[in-house]
């Protein structure tokens, strides 16, 4: 066993007064890190972020069961156990994701084994998710983000800090990089590299990949990639949702959950099948484990909606706890003959006077299309999912009508 897993369990959690808004922010931010960490840590074959994965999981039981016992302090009249019922299912959602993304991190740890193809099939231009202690003589140690000035000029992001025990979720501009942080980097694969060296003092490595070439194991790995995605967006349209008590935000998170099942099943067939033509099938209990898992992220992501498809009223303390900025995310249909009929979108940005950004089409003949690693042209009927400004999203459901 882990020895995190032993912490886990062993950890004693007492009633304290606790802002429940407080609570949710944090088991929200945890829970999309947790996401984002443990697929990173199985497609690099990374142990370290696996290991911190664990420790966020852990950090995630205790916000839940202090989550559970506010929400219980809470309730007064039967009014209050209404609207209080969803939040209890966001509550156990947030706890799900973690659980699933510990089962992803264990693939790693646990060596249950994956195949070369899963690496393999990430995409060149995508970014990378690293891990490195800060060095007490990195050009980089005490001092703030702001000082760094670290995205703008590597286009590289501290995504969070751990320091200790204490996890910074969402450092800013005055977030001091203290000796002995754990940092997790975000960026394009050209410019971690480096990044990564000054931070830690470390030679950074890239992984080398060998493509064994079995076209059912690629259509299995291209499959859970996608799922992957897909699932990632269900969870941040459920969050949307809420914030905005959008049922037609719910109703796309229902369809990206059919569309996750869909998947898991060919997911499955063709794992099935390549492990006819692979030299040793056992490798592919891992790439089982992590289609499993994901499934499990976009039935989560359901669970959080489910308030806002039963007519239930969104409770104000989970709409302060998911509104962090003026950022939104808009649904929007495309009528033919509009002015973005027939637009080109480029890496995600429309050819069009918005600053909108589309994340994914929901064609009606092809399904989900997910528009930000690639090219595509927009088209009568289509359903965009778009992220920006409120003042952006109003000019933008403009172009779309006719």
């Amino acid at each position: 066993m882990d020895p995190l897993e032993g912490e886990a369990s062993s950890v004693s959690v007492e009633y304290e007064p606790v802002s429940v808004k407080d609570v949710l922010v944090e088991m929200k931010d945890t829970a999309e890190l947790l996401i984002d960490l443990s697929y990173s840590a199985v497609l690099h074959r990374n142990a370290d972020l696996a290991r911190e994965v664990l420790r966020l999981e852990e950090r995630m039981n205790v916000l839940e069961l202090r989550a559970r016992m506010s929400l219980m302090m809470a309730v007064r009249k039967p009014a209050d156990a209404e609207e209080l019922a969803p939040v209890l299912g966001i509550v156990a959602a947030a706890d799900a994701i973690s659980d699933a993304a510990g089962d992803i991190a264990k693939i790693v740890l646990e060596e249950m084994g994956l195949p070369e193809a899963m690496r393999a099939a990430l995409p060149e231009a995508a970014e990378v998710l690293v891990r490195g202690v800060v060095d007490p003589d990195s050009e980089y140690s005490d001092r703030t983000l702001e000082d760094i000035d670290l995205e703008s000029e590597t286009g590289v992001r501290i995504i969070a800090l751990r320091r200790g025990e204490d996890w910074l979720l969402n450092p800013g501009p005055t977030t001091t990089v203290s000796s002995g942080d754990v940092a997790l980097l975000r960026g394009p694969d050209t410019a971690i590299g480096d990044v990564c060296e000054v931070l830690t003092g470390e030679v950074y490595e890239t992984p080398t990949v060998d493509d064994p070439g079995i076209p059912d194991l690629e259509r299995a790995v291209d499959t859970i990639i996608h799922m992957k995605n897909l699932s990632e967006l269900a969870v941040d349209l459920a969050y949307s949702s809420v914030l905005f008590d959008s049922a037609e935000l719910a109703e796309e998170v229902r369809n990206l959950e059919v569309e996750v099942d869909a998947m898991q099943s060919r997911f499955e067939a063709w794992t099935l099948r390549a492990a006819a033509d692979a030299e040793d099938p056992v490798a592919l209990r891992g790439l089982i484990r992590l289609g499993t898992s994901t499934e499990v992220i976009s039935d989560a992501a359901i669970d959080i909606s489910e308030g806002v498809l039963r007519d239930i009223e969104v409770h104000p303390v989970v709409q302060l706890a998911v509104q962090e900025s003026d950022e939104i995310i808009t649904r929007v249909e495309i009528e033919p003959g509009s002015e973005l009929d027939g637009t080109a979108v480029a890496a995600g940005v429309p050819d069009v006077e918005s600053t909108m950004s589309v994340i994914a089409i929901r064609r009606p003949d092809e399904g989900w299309l997910l528009v930000t690693d690639a090219d595509a042209e927009l088209r009568g009927g289509d359903v965009l999912i778009s992220k920006g400004t409120r003042t952006a999203a109003e000019a933008f459901e403009e172009l779309a009508r006719a």
